[in-house]
């Protein structure tokens, strides 16, 4: 739903979130009996599977209730890894699962992957979803399930137990859990990030000792989810998630050893009283303030790679365009733009730049914009943060400032 409220959220569907809110109220603050407090405590929507796309219009799913959280209907599963390989709990220990064997594995990813991993947090401004998971699983270790036998319910926090090394003082990994349909596209369904010289947490950070196995855990993002018969699970390991992330200071060669390792999954049995849900009712909005185009906007993500100069681009063009409030006689505009680049194998040439402009104007009376700009750069031992706002009346400029600072990494 990105950050819209749930009436008019995108992708879809939208329910009637206001007067749920009203409920509520009424309740704790009127002492009416609108009935609220006699159903369950927790509800959440449970995405069904989709193919990877950039932008829905629509997940599909259905409404999953709990009568408290956490709950014990929910229990996580530790799912053991062996080489290239997640075993769920209904697997056998068969002689072939014994064969794919628990020998290390070694990765070393590219700057590429996360280029098209979507926002952090979508604003719902699409495209700003992840697309399909193979490109970037080239340059990352991958587990796989075998396909599922039974469909299967996932509403919780996923974790990854991973024990690793890596050869530089400083690392990341970046942990992405895939569902892998059986004609092979991949769809994101949550991910996780750990900067890991804050494995012991981030108040006292601590460099790593190179080629040291350690322990640590990766929660990944809060979800509901059903996995249908015959997809797969996938887990998807990487050094980098760039822009998502910022690189670190050099590239990173990270083993991972899978006999201790595992996957733990909040698995959800299914509930009679999930078709017993009272349905929500259909979105209610105020009426909206009458505006006019006057400008079109324009909403799009571009990934451009120099194939000469050996560098890629992602442009983010987020441009609401301008409108017109008659009632008042305003105009309103707003565009911005984001570029972030890296040069291959550069791992200090990784480069943000973000440029927006504002305006206001009523007919003849007053015109004012301001502009900024922000430059985010690097080396290994240091950011270098450039801005610049400028604000204008009308086509003369009022005001002006640059600040240019230089922070130390500390192991960032």
């Amino acid at each position: 739903m990105g950050t819209s409220l749930p009436h008019k959220g995108i992708p879809g569907p939208p329910i009637g979130f206001l007067q749920e809110a009203l409920r509520w109220w009424d309740y704790w603050l009127k002492g009416k009996d609108t009935g609220i407090m006699d159903e369950p405590a927790f509800r959440a929507w449970s995405q069904d599977s989709v193919p990877p796309y950039f932008s829905y219009e629509e997940r599909p799913g259905r409404w999953i209730s709990e009568p408290g959280w956490p709950s014990n209907n929910i229990k996580d599963t530790r799912c053991p890894m062996t080489r290239g390989h997640i075993r769920l709990p209904s697997d056998e220990n068969t002689p072939e699962c014994e064969r794919r064997g628990l020998e290390e594995q070694v990765v070393q990813s590219p700057l590429s992957v996360g280029l098209s991993a979507g926002k952090w947090c979508s604003y719902s401004a699409a495209p700003d979803l992840p697309g399909d998971q193979r490109e970037d699983d080239g340059g990352a270790l991958i587990f796989s399930s075998d396909p599922l036998e039974k469909s299967i319910e996932i509403a919780g926090r996923p974790l990854l137990e991973l024990e690793l090394s890596v050869d530089k003082p400083q690392a990341m990994v970046a942990v992405r859990l895939s569902d892998v349909q059986p004609c092979g596209k991949s769809t994101r369904i949550t991910y996780g990030l750990l900067n890991l010289t804050h494995r012991d947490g981030s108040a006292e950070p601590q460099p790593l000792e190179p080629h040291r196995r350690y322990r640590v855990e990766i929660p990944l993002n809060g979800i509901a989810q059903r996995l249908p018969v015959g997809n797969v699970i996938r887990v998807s390991v990487s050094t980098s998630y760039w822009p998502v992330a910022w690189a670190p200071p050099e590239p990173v060669k990270l083993t991972i050893y899978p006999a201790q390792c595992a996957l733990v999954l909040p698995l959800r049995k299914p509930r009679a009283e999930d078709d017993e849900l009272r349905p929500f009712e259909e979105p209610v909005i105020g009426k909206p303030l009458e505006m006019i185009s006057t400008a079109p906007g324009e909403h799009n993500w571009v990934v451009h790679k120099d194939m000469a100069a050996n560098t890629s681009t992602l442009t983010v063009t987020n441009n609401q365009g301008s409108c017109l409030i008659p009632e008042t006689g305003t105009e309103f505009s707003r565009f911005t733009r984001e570029w972030y680049s890296f040069r291959e194998d550069d791992f200090t040439s990784v480069r943000g730049e973000t440029h927006t402009q504002w305006a206001l104007k009523r007919e003849q009376e007053w015109d004012i914009q301001v502009e900024t700009r922000t430059f985010l750069t690097c080396t290994e031992t240091e950011f270098h943060v450039h801005a610049r706002l400028d604000a204008y009346e009308g086509s003369h400029r009022i005001y002006s400032k640059n600040w240019d600072k230089t922070l130390p990494r500390d192991n960032l």
